[in-house]
């Protein structure tokens, strides 16, 4: 006889977040598997020029049909769905470089604190929050990870602030200083949406006092269903993203 909740214990989502190194890890891969459509989607207009920033930069007109995000995608063509799959396309080989780099190292953090079911949600809600402010304040066009990455810095942000002690307080000035560093950063380099980071911490901060965190409560059904809601919507875009574009590649 089944035993009441083997369900989440066992089925196809669940066995995936059971080990949070091995779905940090695929994370990065979905990121970096778009990534590498990106490029192979239109290998002449990739940015083959030595300069760091614009090295292996997948052409805008691929990254568009793949789901980038802003005014244009959703005004102009109503595709509110590029709202999470901008999240997972990158500009350049630095730039997915650095967002998982940072993704790695904060991720671990949050799935200590809050547990991997609510990173996960955390990280993909933060990130639909982040991008749509963006687009509210008028950006046109974004793509990257950082607003979902600014979610989990969000956070770790108010769990530092909201334990206190020598661990907490030790904690919220470490993020602290990734908040500074990000705000001069998107003051220095053109190009950075400000609005998403600004967007991605602020709804991590409130996903993040919503959801709770370990030492106040467990995860439990609602987190598990949250998680796999937005697995499998993520899943599902990123497939129509990738169909939708080859389609039209075809057709040329």
């Amino acid at each position: 006889m089944t035993k009441p909740g083997s369900f989440w214990r066992n089925n196809v989502w669940t066995r995936g977040f059971r080990d949070p190194k091995k779905f940090v890890k695929l994370i990065i891969s979905m990121n970096v598997g778009m990534y590498i459509l990106s490029i192979l989607f239109d290998p002449r207009s990739t940015g083959l020029t030595l300069h760091p920033l614009v090295f292996l930069s997948p052409s805008d007109p691929i990254l568009k049909l793949l789901g980038a995000t802003g005014t244009i995608p959703i005004d102009d063509y109503h595709r509110y769905w590029t709202l999470v799959s901008a999240s997972y396309l990158h500009g350049g080989i630095l730039h997915i470089f650095f967002n998982m780099a940072a993704f790695s190292q904060l991720a671990t953090v949050a799935n200590r604190e809050f547990g991997v079911y609510r990173m996960f949600a955390i990280y993909t809600l933060g990130g639909i929050v982040g991008f749509w402010i963006s687009y509210l304040a008028g950006v046109y066009l974004t793509i990257g990870a950082s607003a979902s990455v600014c979610a989990l810095v969000g956070a770790i942000l108010y769990y530092g602030k909201s334990r206190g002690g020598v661990y907490g307080k030790q904690l919220y000035r470490q993020i602290g200083v990734w908040v500074v560093f990000l705000f001069i950063f998107g003051l220095l380099v053109p190009g950075i949406n400000n609005w998403g980071h600004g967007g991605g911490i602020l709804a991590g901060i409130i996903f993040g006092y919503l959801l709770g965190y370990q030492e106040k409560r467990r995860e439990n059904f609602f987190d598990r269903i949250l998680a796999g809601v937005c697995l499998l919507g993520t899943f599902l875009v990123l497939i129509w993203a990738v169909g939708t574009s080859t389609y039209v590649l075809l057709l040329r």
